[in-house]
């Protein structure tokens, strides 16, 4: 790896590499009914950088992300996307899709030496938005999306994620949550 970019990640300099959990727990909704689910799931996170936006400067992590139900060789869930470090706003950046037709870019403020932090993103957000194919949005519109992720523990991170989803069908936001803990390979 590229010790210079690492160097430049700020709070994501310890994410890059491989990383691996298998206590997983994804909350959803399958047929109407709420659902758990448990899961492992396998993320690779590659440097890169400088992107220069004129005066802006990024540094980031490309990724992609797995994640399996205990038991089946399957995939369930795929991501991919970039991790970013702006340094001269002190924000965090994640920008994703899934292929459901979901594309999510979300942030939030951190110190460079920070091991936790919160991201963000809203539909109808010009800055840190959702984006939703037409079937999505008129049966399980993704509203908000929030991340918190801590990197405190060596060797490993945690996060919890909380996808807010509208379903018309009974005009409520549902809760779809996933968290897990991962151990770098």
């Amino acid at each position: 790896m590229d010790e210079q970019i690492i160097q430049n990640l700020g709070p994501l300099a310890a994410l890059a590499g491989i990383w691996e959990g298998d206590q997983g727990i994804d909350v959803s909704r399958v047929h109407s009914q709420e659902k758990e689910t448990r899961y492992r799931e396998r993320v690779v996170f590659e440097p890169l950088g400088p992107v220069r936006n004129g005066p802006q400067l990024l540094y980031g992590l490309r990724y992609a992300m797995t994640a399996w139900r205990l038991g089946e060789q399957d995939a369930f869930h795929e991501e991919l996307g970039y991790w970013l470090w702006d340094a001269g706003n002190q924000q965090v950046l994640r920008c994703f899709m899934v292929p459901r037709g979901v594309l999510i870019n979300a942030g939030g403020d951190a110190e460079a030496d920070s091991t936790r932090f919160h991201l963000s993103a809203a539909v109808g957000s010009e800055t840190y938005g959702i984006l939703s194919n037409t079937y999505l949005d008129a049966s399980y519109k993704t509203m908000n999306y929030t991340l918190d992720v801590d990197m405190s523990a060596h060797g490993q991170f945690s996060y919890k994620e909380d996808t807010q989803l509208w379903i018309p069908v009974n005009d409520a936001i549902f809760h779809h949550t996933d968290q897990n803990t991962l151990t770098k390979v």
